[in-house]
């Protein structure tokens, strides 16, 4: 495929390695030749590349496969991931999971990425529900101000909640930007 067609979310193969396309900027500067610059993350390593591409390099697509899979628990470094279909077991390294493991709960349901057969990385869902575990008291009445208050959650990750929001209640965090969205029922 042609560097032009480079989209967010799409897995390629550069210099013998997966990477995973977070920005593609198609770019002509004056009367220079075009180029597109991709914002990818190795998927063997974690690390974010910056990479210019010429407009007319050739870029191999690589074909993936997603299956919806059931986080079960984390033992040590590994996280483990059941097949809703076939209840097969996988686990995967911490580096694969990152900083995504914020968001996982048990049972949460996922997608998980396999390149060849080999688990390669997750896809969270849009919105996780994850309860409250230390926070400020509650204000009650305190909801027509859009003030945030630090609150963290059960799995470690601190985000900024209304007044209102008690310790012990659920909330739906955005995944992508990781911030609340409100009161999960």
């Amino acid at each position: 495929m042609n560097a032009n067609d480079l989209r967010p979310g799409m897995v390629i193969k550069h210099q013998n390695d997966l990477y995973a396309i977070h920005k593609a900027e198609h770019r002509t500067p004056g009367n220079l030749r075009a180029f597109v610059q991709a914002r990818m993350r190795n998927l063997r390593t974690g690390a974010m590349i910056d990479h210019r591409f010429r407009s007319e390099d050739d870029v191999e697509r690589a074909v993936i496969d997603e299956v919806d899979m059931q986080y079960l628990y984390a033992d040590g470094d590994q996280y483990y991931f059941m097949n809703t279909q076939n209840y097969e077991q996988i686990h995967l390294h911490k580096d694969v999971v990152g900083d995504r493991v914020n968001y996982l709960v048990p049972d949460v349901v996922l997608k998980v990425q396999f390149y060849e057969g080999r688990p390669i990385d997750i896809q969270l869902p849009a919105t996780v529900d994850l309860t409250v575990v230390e926070t400020e008291p509650g204000i009650k009445g305190a909801s027509a101000t859009n003030v945030m208050k630090p609150a963290k959650l059960e799995t470690g990750l601190v985000v900024g909640v209304p007044p209102f929001i008690g310790e012990g209640e659920k909330i739906r965090v955005d995944t992508a930007t990781g911030g609340y969205l409100e009161r999960a029922s």
